[in-house]
């Protein structure tokens, strides 16, 4: 697939994502969504990919939300349909991936901006980042996740707060409520994100997968049972035999 509005690169065993459509504050239309589909999809197939980092061109915006033209004159059938498509291939894609997705949040994310964000694995954002949810100000509710994702990171009464407000937070107040990792300079963000990202990839790939499906069904009456199936699983993978070696020889692993 030829990709017009996202750049892809791989610095050694992390890849990079760029969102770019600077114009549009790399607002998501449907090409977008479906180019970003498509590049996780290789990059969680690329055996030597042991970490992706998700973040948008230039030092304004992450993804400053949905384009609204795209469905301003959509009735339900074809809202519904939107939202389901885009939770299918992008969102719940990005949650459920085999490697761990890292949004470095540069400016702005809001609506669908932050939703893509809340679907990645860890959040690092700028000190010039700001997010919201302002659907409801547009006598809408967050149609990505928005809903589900917000209360488990910041609590229900911080989501609520958040969603019927529709108004903005600064980057301190998000890494205050849970809703980022780290808070950095903009010109520190994509090399603190790899720094994190470098760290996971030393890290055994079958055993991050195992944890990523794990802590996806930790709300769930399934997670503790996936915990323990997984844990035992491992001890029949190469990378625990490797790992444990490693220990008791005193050297690093080497996954």
């Amino acid at each position: 697939m030829s990709y017009e509005n996202i750049l892809l690169k791989k610095d050694g065993t992390i890849a990079f994502i760029t969102i770019n459509r600077p114009e549009s504050l790399n607002a998501l239309n449907a090409r977008t969504i479906n180019e970003l589909s498509s590049a996780l999809d290789g990059f969680d197939a690329d055996t030597s990919c042991r970490a992706i980092i998700l973040t948008g061109s230039g030092e304004k915006s992450f993804v400053a939300g949905a384009d609204i033209k795209e469905f301003s004159d959509f009735g339900q059938e074809k809202a519904e349909e939107l939202a389901r498509t885009g939770q299918n291939n992008l969102f719940d894609k990005i949650e459920n991936m085999t490697k761990p997705v890292i949004a470095a949040v540069n400016g702005f994310a809001l609506g669908g901006g932050l939703e893509l964000a809340m679907a990645c694995h860890i959040r690092y954002a700028s000190e010039n980042a700001r997010l919201g949810l302002p659907e409801v100000t547009l006598g809408l509710i967050p149609g990505y996740g928005g809903t589900q994702r917000l209360p488990k990171l910041v609590g229900k009464g911080m989501a609520n707060e958040m969603i019927f407000s529709a108004k903005m937070i600064p980057a301190a107040r998000a890494k205050e409520i849970g809703l980022v990792n780290e808070v950095y300079p903009i010109e520190e963000l994509l090399t603190k994100a790899k720094e994190l990202a470098d760290v996971i990839a030393r890290n055994s790939p079958m055993a991050i997968s195992k944890a990523i499906h794990a802590v996806n069904l930790s709300d769930t009456d399934r997670g503790f049972e996936t915990e323990i199936r997984s844990f035992g699983e491992l001890f029949d993978l190469a990378d625990k035999k490797e790992g444990v070696s490693a220990f008791l020889e005193k050297r690093k692993p080497d996954f």
